[in-house]
């Protein structure tokens, strides 16, 4: 089986193909490498200028080594072997979506840091209990949840139920699996 990239390695792959120096470019695209990243290590810590990072399709099991990108406002994880979302506090300040679907994840600690979050694509991942979105509501800012696959998702069938249970419980959410919410004015 062929070693796996480091971040590093992917970079300078990056940087040769989009002529760009990895430490002044806003977004950058990591994903898909072949062989996959497994580990994100501190090489990330040079994306002094990243707004947007793409990490997706590749075997990432944990989120590490966040906290040198100061500017990030755009991260995607999605389809990798993350179990949970510790790691993210250094994006506390900056982060405005995680794209985090089809991951292992089943609770969602660590998302109330994340107070700037206002889009969060976590479709599915293992989440099965509505008390994990208590965490969810801790976030003023977000408007855009997409969970659909999720087995919680699942248990609450019709699609309508589903919305109308995730819209009570997140009265601030604006859409919902791609489906906007309609609120009633008293």
């Amino acid at each position: 089986m062929a070693q796996a990239t480091t971040v590093k390695k992917a970079l300078a792959k990056w940087e040769m193909i989009s002529e760009q120096k990895a430490n002044e470019a806003t977004e950058i695209k990591l994903f898909g490498q072949i062989p996959p990243i497994e580990k994100l290590d501190n090489s990330l810590s040079t994306l002094i200028n990243c707004e947007k990072l793409s990490l997706s399709t590749n075997r990432i099991e944990k989120i590490t080594n966040l906290s040198g990108l100061k500017n990030l406002k755009i991260l995607s994880l999605s389809r990798n072997n993350i179990k949970t979302l510790a790691g993210l506090e250094p994006l506390q300040d900056t982060l405005e979506e995680l794209w985090i679907s089809y991951n292992l994840i089943e609770k969602l600690k660590g998302i109330n840091f994340l107070k700037k979050l206002k889009v969060l694509y976590m479709s599915s991942n293992l989440v099965n209990d509505w008390d994990e979105f208590k965490r969810l509501a801790s976030l003023p800012l977000l408007a855009d949840l997409a969970f659909v696959g999720n087995p919680l998702q699942k248990k609450c069938a019709p699609q309508s139920n589903w919305i109308q249970e995730v819209s009570k419980r997140l009265p601030n959410l604006k859409k919902v699996d791609g489906v906007h919410i309609v609120k009633n004015e008293d």
